[in-house]
């Protein structure tokens, strides 16, 4: 009997030619990308844009020069569009388990590599599987940044993959990675369907269990960037998950020591420069902290670290200590779990 991982990949390598022979719109890409992914993405070879079945965007601002690992590859097209990305001096190494799609991304190597004008390839693709990264000799905070496009829900062991991106980032690193989740989790039946597998939907984390992997794993705060509800568009499928309802998340999570499981205020603000390339204007750091251009931002401990403890530092301007802390940053976190109200009744003095 076949293994789940080895059902995946005749999925993934011999089921589907193509993004068209998908059988849900699970792993379609619902937003479009901005300008500077555009650009790049137009660059990239016909074949290996035809074999992307990712769900969102994945590489995020400021990569130039950047290390990057990308969590199953597939054919590349990621891994090329961070190869511009990133400049002759960065490098991109892509981890598939998918023989089909690994000779599609090594078979397009060198057409990049004189497309982009470089004198030597920045990009590799290794076979391996993400829940065994330890086996692949990578050492320990050697990447900047970390991406994967709606694969970590088809690992069966997803506290291993955070586990090991966790140990693999360097200190103020980042993973970046977009993905399918669910209001509730997935039953078992339906975790054993392999179609369902293969689309993105029986793999799927509950959005509170994953949030709780990834803290386990040491991202103290996750941040999510964007987030759209996936329509199936299939009748058969849609019979069969029933009233479960999926997402496509991209979430960020900074390796920072020092982050705290709440939002705390230090009266702590931030400006932006307006200086990072593609964000001119604006620069959203998620879905909730957007940084107009030359405006004083009051922000949390865990921002302020966010912005002041990585890539981004260059790009913002800083006020305040962690001398005096005021309680729980305002509108963020949780609140006081007793009351201020005089009076309270029954309540004995001690």
């Amino acid at each position: 009997m076949a293994t789940l991982h080895e059902e995946v990949k005749d999925y993934y390598g011999k089921e589907l030619g193509n993004s068209e022979d998908l059988k849900t719109n699970a792993c379609c890409t619902l937003t479009a990308p901005p300008k500077y992914i555009l650009d790049a993405l137009s660059e990239v070879h016909d074949e290996v844009q035809a074999k992307y079945y990712g769900c969102g965007l994945t590489i995020p601002f400021e990569v130039e020069g950047l290390r990057i690992l990308d969590l199953g590859s597939g054919s590349g097209r990621d891994c090329y569009i961070a190869s511009k990305l990133v400049g002759e001096n960065g490098f991109v190494v892509g981890v598939d388990m998918t023989d089909e799609q690994l000779e599609v991304a090594n078979r397009h190597i060198d057409y990049h590599t004189e497309k982009f004008g470089y004198t030597k390839p920045n990009v590799s693709f290794i076979k391996g599987n993400i829940e065994r990264l330890d086996e692949l000799n990578f050492e320990e905070g050697s990447f900047d940044l970390i991406i994967s496009n709606c694969v970590v829900n088809l690992a069966e062991d997803k506290q291993k993959v955070l586990n090991d991106g966790y140990r693999l980032l360097k200190p103020g690193g980042e993973m970046y990675f977009s993905d399918v989740y669910s209001d509730r989790r997935v039953p078992v039946a339906l975790q054993k369907d392999p179609v369902l597998w293969g689309e993105c939907l029986s793999g799927a984390l509950y959005w509170n269990d994953f949030l709780n992997f990834a803290k386990k794993a040491g991202f103290t705060d996750p941040r999510a960037v964007e987030n759209k509800p996936i329509t199936i568009e299939n009748k058969e499928v849609e019979e069969k998950v029933g009233e479960l309802e999926f997402y496509s998340v991209t979430y960020r999570l900074f390796k920072l020591d020092g982050l705290e499981s709440d939002c705390e205020d230090y009266g702590q603000a931030a400006v932006y420069k307006g200086s990072i390339k593609g964000a001119e204007a604006a620069f959203d750091l998620d879905d909730h902290h957007h940084f107009s251009k030359g405006k004083i931002m009051t922000v949390c401990g865990n921002t302020y670290m966010m912005l002041n403890d990585t890539r981004f530092k260059d790009h913002f301007e800083f006020y305040g200590t962690w001398d005096t802390h005021y309680g729980i940053f305002e509108g963020c976190g949780g609140a006081m779990p007793f009351s201020l109200e005089d009076g309270a009744d029954g309540a004995p003095c001690c």
